[in-house]
């Protein structure tokens, strides 16, 4: 149970936070630009798919990887409130890790690494184990 109050945790706050809703206003902002500045320089296929690249790892997945993060953060203080134990989190993303057999570099995914995402919740239990306490007690 605790373990699904932080994935519930975690996608609510994606809801909270309008992620969906920015990630595609952003899109269509980066389309409209490289459209407008492949059109006035006389851009190529080639050189717009490399524009392409280049907007996706210098802008898209990091901000999709903080979005991420905090959508973490977010998560495990909501399930604390709710009475679910945030430790949960961190037994999660283990598990997580050891099932996933694998994966790409961080900068090359939208989602932060097993271990930076375990580090940074690790560092966020103690704020929010009051929370979670208080929560249990009622």
């Amino acid at each position: 149970d605790d373990e699904l109050a932080a994935v519930m945790g975690h996608e609510i706050a994606h809801a909270l936070r309008e992620h969906g809703r920015e990630a595609m206003s952003k899109a269509y902002g980066v389309s409209m630009a490289k459209q407008g500045a492949g059109a006035l320089l006389g851009l190529g296929q080639d050189s717009l798919a490399l524009a392409d690249t280049v907007v996706n790892y210098s802008l898209t997945l990091p901000n999709s990887r903080s979005n991420e993060n905090e959508a973490d953060l977010l998560g495990l203080e909501l399930a604390a409130r709710a009475g679910y134990n945030p430790n949960a989190a961190i037994t999660l993303w283990q598990k997580m890790t050891r099932n996933s057999g694998g994966s790409q570099p961080e900068f090359m995914s939208t989602h932060p690494a097993s271990e930076n995402r375990i580090s940074s919740l690790q560092a966020a239990i103690p704020k929010v184990m009051p929370l979670y306490q208080q929560a249990s007690k009622s």
